[in-house]
């Protein structure tokens, strides 16, 4: 798997980098969001616990896939800020009931 930032953003307001990022893989399946959050973690030399995938799309008949993180200045923000489902995914916070 290979991932490539496409751009960066600083939101001073909501204290939290956006992120674009590109997806390459070769065989198998798109990766899972744990795998592309410790590929963007090393990529970009961050905690784990401050960065949430918010989305990621595939591209059809392509290995490829694109996707957007946000990367927060604390755990304590990031779970002040984000929505209950996407903390979830991202293993941050048990499942909304």
């Amino acid at each position: 798997m290979e991932i490539e930032i496409l751009s960066r953003r600083e939101n001073k307001l909501l204290s939290r980098l956006e992120v674009r990022f590109q997806v390459r893989y070769e065989e198998g399946t798109t990766p899972s969001r744990p795998e592309m959050r410790e590929g963007l973690t090393k990529e970009l030399k961050l905690n784990k616990q401050v960065l949430v995938v918010d989305s990621v799309h595939s591209q059809f008949g392509k290995r490829e896939a694109r996707g957007y993180a946000k990367i927060y200045e604390s755990v304590e923000d990031a779970r002040r800020l984000e929505r209950p489902h996407v903390l979830a995914r991202n293993g941050l916070a048990e499942a909304p009931a």
